[in-house]
């Protein structure tokens, strides 16, 4: 359903009370009773998915699933898939100069971003009351996993060169990626970019921000929102040149804290966080979920363009219970 996202933006900004927006679509798998490996693999599950935990939850938008190995398995990585947990990268495609130069662009559809777009488009017929947003990887996350996450950031100092063309490839590929949602029906996009959270700020903005903002500037219109997504430790070191991306929402982990990341932030644009999802909502209880959510919501709600969500996407297993507890937290804040 088509929507006027920058309008859903200075409208939730205005309302008073607003919904949670947690990164929730792997804990459907529960609802379902099938497998992560299941749910990776069907376009009628994942949009099935999403339908339930919409019906289930009072949430601000539907996102979909978080999965950062389907766009490096296009290029040729190799992933890990288990019953029970989200699927990972494993090794590297690009160790030297030659192997990014001969880095081939793929087409938009193949391997499993094809079913991927299926399920949003689904999605968005099923889901209406709300947006639905897609979930992406960001172009130096997703160069990362096709250089290897540890060797990435050495690359940085010692090939730079290398780093950057495979990073215009990456681009490129996203772009094209986020305009498929597009066209399938999406609202917009969480584009995650944690790997950048563990570059110093000069490397960030030599190596994420301008590619990140490339594909803001190609892709965000005022039906189709990009809400940027970092979970790394040393965001508060590089405010300003995330909040120059120019996205309409920003989404931070919990590695910082959330009340730090407020007042650098333009007025016009959410940002929202951080509720640990793996120490509360994974292993923790209801009660100290509740907790959780009411501590970051008691500094950060004096802004009204705070949104309170999860810090980063919530794991498959984690008990509903405590998801629920993170809606009742909310709830609760705004009827007291």
């Amino acid at each position: 359903m088509k929507r006027n996202m920058k309008q859903w933006v200075a409208e939730t900004i205005a309302n008073p009370v607003k919904k949670g927006v947690p990164v929730l679509s792997f804990p459907a798998v529960q609802l379902m009773d099938i497998t992560v490996r299941d749910l990776i693999s069907s376009s009628d599950l994942q949009a099935k998915g999403m339908k339930m935990v919409a019906d289930k939850v009072n949430s601000g938008a539907s996102v979909s699933l978080m999965d950062l190995s389907v766009e490096a398995e296009c290029f040729g990585s190799t992933i890990r898939v288990t019953d029970d947990e989200v699927p990972t990268v494993i090794g590297a495609v690009v160790s030297d100069e030659d192997a990014a130069d001969a880095l081939v662009v793929p087409e938009v559809g193949v391997c499993r971003t094809g079913l991927y777009i299926e399920a949003i488009a689904k999605a968005s017929e099923m889901i209406t009351d709300r947006p639905v947003l897609a979930g992406v990887i960001g172009p130096f996350s997703l160069a990362g996993r096709l250089m290897d996450v540890g060797e990435a950031m050495a690359y940085c100092y010692e090939e730079p060169d290398m780093v950057h063309t495979v990073l215009e490839k990456t681009t490129k590929f996203l772009i094209a990626y986020c305009e498929a949602y597009k066209a399938a029906g999406a609202n917009g996009v969480v584009m995650a970019e944690p790997l950048a959270g563990m570059l110093s700020p000069g490397l960030a903005e030599e190596f994420s921000h301008p590619y990140v903002k490339q594909i803001v500037d190609a892709v965000q219109t005022e039906e189709f929102a990009v809400i940027y997504h970092n979970c790394g430790d040393n965001v508060k070191l590089m405010t300003k040149g995330i909040y120059g991306i120019g996205a309409m929402g920003y989404h931070f982990g919990n590695a910082c804290r959330m009340a730090d990341m407020i007042p650098d932030a333009p007025a016009d644009v959410l940002v929202m966080g951080n509720v640990d999802p793996a120490a509360q909502i994974n292993q923790g209880t209801p009660e100290s979920v509740m907790a959780a959510t009411l501590k970051v919501m008691e500094e950060c709600c004096y802004a009204p363009n705070f949104v309170i969500s999860s810090g980063c996407d919530i794991p498959p297993m984690s008990p509903w219970a405590n998801i629920e507890a993170f809606f009742t937290a909310v709830e609760s804040y705004y009827n007291k």
